[in-house]
């Protein structure tokens, strides 16, 4: 009798494919997208968000429903309130059988000032009972411009261990080689329709092939747009150079307490020749208790990597609607020409 594979029950396959398979995809549901989009844009430009559920199968997580939350209050009742409706949506699409399972959040932003010490720590309250759960950031204004600004975002892992351990000196990001680039990454959106939409939708289809978001392309004012990215970029420019001015009196401070270190201990062994000279025990080189053998902490580069990180954002978005603006005019010149 030939020898028959061992046999493996669920969970030890679910643990293996869990430690096999990343991330690869998120699937959402073009009712999904749409649902994020009416309700970002209907309290625009307030900010706001909603809870994702779907299933997470192997490398892609699907993103089957979503329903939006109330807008936050700082009053402590109306966030349990707010706590209390999550939990009564869950167990209402429950009890309809639709997928309850949290897969993560979605949020809108205005210019793409989304990368905040917020979100980390949003991300880090989900991964506490979620193993995989992604954020879906949408842009309003910049959707305007023609252009589905959705994206699909999770913490890198390293970042995360390092954001457990709360140490982001100079020395730990170097040794994890962890640059300001890493702290996000970015996950393709793939979108999916049940055939019953996809054929519905094909009978809706107008028929002439240019639609109203080919129309929004080719607008030429695109002056507001730039200077809210311009406004936002100076901000970000000004809080960078607040952080540097930290790093610069924290390196400044160090370099005096050094030489002060240096100053003391070549005192004191000047005091223990003279002491061993004299017959006496010589006095220890370092004194704990002394001010200046006390370590200067050295300020997280957390707040630095977010801005940086940020300004890199703003001058992509700037780079790509000047550059579709040169292309816009470059047509309205040979049209007129013609």
């Amino acid at each position: 009798m030939a020898n028959q594979p061992p046999v493996r029950s669920f969970l030890q396959a679910a643990k293996s494919e869990e430690t096999a398979l990343p991330l690869r995809v998120v699937q959402m549901e073009g009712l999904v997208i749409l649902k994020i989009i009416k309700h970002c844009k209907e309290f625009s430009p307030a900010l706001v968000t909603g809870q994702l559920l779907g299933l997470d199968v192997g490398s892609v997580l699907e993103v089957t429903d979503c329903f939006p939350f109330p807008i936050r209050e700082e009053d402590e009742e109306l966030e349990a309130e707010g706590a209390n409706y999550q939990l009564e949506m869950m167990r209402c699409l429950r009890e309809v059988n639709v997928d309850n399972n949290t897969v993560g959040w979605y949020q809108s932003t205005l210019s793409g000032s989304y990368q905040t010490v917020e979100l980390i720590e949003t991300f880090m309250n989900y991964q506490e009972n979620i193993r995989r759960c992604v954020c879906i950031i949408y842009d309003p204004s910049k959707s305007s411009q023609g252009v589905l600004a959705l994206k699909a975002l999770k913490l890198s892992d390293s970042f995360m261990e390092l954001y457990r351990n709360n140490n982001f000196t100079g020395e730990k990001l170097r040794e994890k080689n962890l640059t300001w680039v890493d702290i996000f990454e970015e996950i393709p959106i793939k979108v999916s329709n049940s055939p019953l939409i996809s054929a519905f939708m094909t009978e809706l289809e107008a028929d002439t092939p240019v639609t109203q978001c080919d129309y929004d392309r080719l607008q030429l004012s695109t002056t507001p747009f730039m200077e809210r990215n311009v406004e936002f970029l100076i901000e970000c420019m000004d809080d960078l150079s607040m952080e540097q001015q930290k790093f610069q009196f924290y390196y400044r401070n160090l370099s005096r307490q050094q030489s002060q270190q240096q100053a003391f201990l070549q005192k004191r062994r000047q005091d223990n020749m003279a002491r061993k000279a004299a017959g006496e025990d010589p006095l220890p080189e370092e004194d704990p208790l002394n001010p200046i053998f006390k370590p200067i902490p050295e300020p997280s580069r957390l707040d630095s990597f977010l801005v940086t990180n940020q300004i890199a954002n703003y001058c992509n978005q700037i780079n790509g609607v000047a550059g579709q603006s040169f292309n816009r005019l470059y047509l309205m010149k040979a049209l007129h020409e013609n």
